[in-house]
């Protein structure tokens, strides 16, 4: 199937993490740096990213850290080292967020919830979601994107999705593809 992305440099592009910028372990968090390895092509994905788009977000949900396997600090460390390694790419994130509350938590900030897209539009100049892009592999992600009006991209990683994003790719790399 034939898939192409009209964008030019105002627009913006958040990204989940596990499952599509590094691989997710099955049933299983996170919990070290030596278990963070990037998916397949990614790298090569993001290098494409930083000159496509205005503004490159991680948006990830990490109740690890809320149900206490992991320090903020540590997960902090972990998403330094990502930086650290997408910029040698020539990609510059221009921010993680992070949302560490329990899933059952009533003020949780964690996708679906469209708290950190608002808080990335806060903090920085000239992001519109209907010039925005999700790329995620799971329902949440979807219905982030959705619940913004932003295109939606799914990256099938093998997780259900009952959702029905605008366009779907195997890969971050072959998302990248399109644009």
């Amino acid at each position: 199937m034939s898939h192409r992305l009209l964008i030019d440099t105002s627009w913006t592009l958040f990204l989940d993490r596990d499952g599509v910028i590094n691989e997710r372990l099955n049933n299983d968090y996170i919990l070290q740096q030596n278990e963070f390895v990037f998916c397949e092509g990614a790298l090569k994905a993001l290098e494409k990213f930083s000159s496509r788009f205005k503004y490159v977000f991680v948006v990830t949900n990490q109740q690890c850290v809320g149900k206490g396997l992991i320090m903020q600090d540590d997960l902090n460390l972990i998403h330094q080292h990502m930086c650290e390694q997408i910029s040698l790419s020539g990609c510059v994130i221009s921010k993680v967020y992070v949302a560490t509350e329990l899933k059952e938590d009533p003020l949780s900030t964690r996708k679906p919830n469209p708290t950190m897209a608002i808080q990335a539009q806060k903090e920085f100049d000239g992001i519109d979601f209907s010039k925005s892009i999700m790329v995620g592999d799971t329902d949440s992600d979807i219905e982030f994107g959705q619940r913004l009006g932003m295109k939606t991209v799914l990256i099938e990683s093998g997780e259900a999705i009952l959702s029905s994003p605008d366009f779907r790719f195997a890969s971050l790399h072959d998302f990248s593809l399109a644009i």
